[in-house]
């Protein structure tokens, strides 16, 4: 979901922390490489958590994944810091979100992340939300740093 105008956000702030791009050249031409990406975790349901953050089972830049851009990151932090937390790291120790590495959220902790989402309505939340509701297709999703 891409808006155009920041008027035509659902919530009529002028402020906009989550994007989506049609194509790789519609996001360099508008920020470069220097995103946060949020991408579905597409690997099988019964892959181990070793292989599932693996550096070498994740691919870069996919037109479905979510974006936040780098100038953005504290303005998410303030609001979803408290949020998305326990995501497992490369290590597969857990913890906040490492915005310099992989992050990987199961589907349980999904489905927890979607509850604060509802319950809190933090800045852009519906944008989030949609993008947040196809993860039960998936094995969970990762937030990748840059």
């Amino acid at each position: 979901m891409t808006f155009d105008n920041l008027s035509d956000k659902p919530d009529g702030s002028d402020t906009l922390l989550f994007r989506t791009f049609n194509s790789q050249e519609e996001r360099r031409e508008f920020g470069g490489s220097d995103f946060i990406e949020f991408q579905y975790c597409k690997l099988d349901k019964r892959s181990k958590i070793n292989k599932i953050v693996s550096i070498d089972a994740i691919g870069k830049w996919k037109d479905d994944s979510l974006y936040l851009f780098g100038d953005d990151i504290d303005e998410f932090f303030s609001h979803y810091g408290k949020i998305f937390n326990g995501g497992i790291y490369n290590n597969e120790k857990c913890g906040i979100v490492d915005f310099y590495g992989i992050n990987y959220y199961t589907l349980e902790q999904s489905n927890l992340i979607i509850e604060r989402v509802n319950k809190e309505n933090p800045l852009d939340y519906q944008i989030l939300l949609n993008w947040l509701d196809d993860v039960k297709k998936y094995n969970g999703f990762y937030i990748l740093g840059v």
